[in-house]
C-alpha cells in the first residue's frame, strides 16, 4: 500500500427521483454511471438507491476493505498489552 489512495467520497453526483429515473430508463442511468456520474435515486427527497459505474464500485470496495483493515489495526493497537508468547510455548500449553 504505497502512499495515499486518494479516496473521494462524493464526486460528480446527480440526484433524481424514482419517477425521473423510471423515465430516464435503465440504459440512460447506466450510460450516466459509465460516464462517471454517481446517481442517487430518491423517494420523497430521501436517497433510496445509487447507480455507480464499475470503476467507482471497485474504488468503494477497495475503500471498504482498507477501512476494515484500519479498524483491525486500531483495535489491535488499543488492546495490545505488550506481552508476547512464542509459538512453541502456545503449542506446549495446548498439548497439556
Amino acid at each position: 500500500m504505497g502512499g495515499s489512495p486518494g479516496y473521494v467520497i462524493m464526486c460528480n453526483t446527480r440526484e433524481l427521483s424514482v419517477s425521473d429515473a423510471a423515465q430516464r430508463g435503465v440504459a440512460g442511468l447506466v450510460a450516466d454511471a459509465e460516464g462517471g456520474t454517481d446517481l442517487f435515486v430518491t423517494r420523497h427527497h430521501r436517497p433510496v438507491s445509487a447507480v455507480v459505474g464499475m470503476d467507482r464500485f471497485a474504488e468503494l470496495d477497495r475503500a471498504e476493505s482498507d477501512l476494515r483493515d484500519l479498524a483491525l489495526v486500531l483495535a489491535r493497537a488499543a488492546t495490545d498489552n505488550g506481552n508476547r508468547t512464542s509459538l512453541d510455548d502456545e503449542l506446549r500449553a495446548s498439548a497439556s
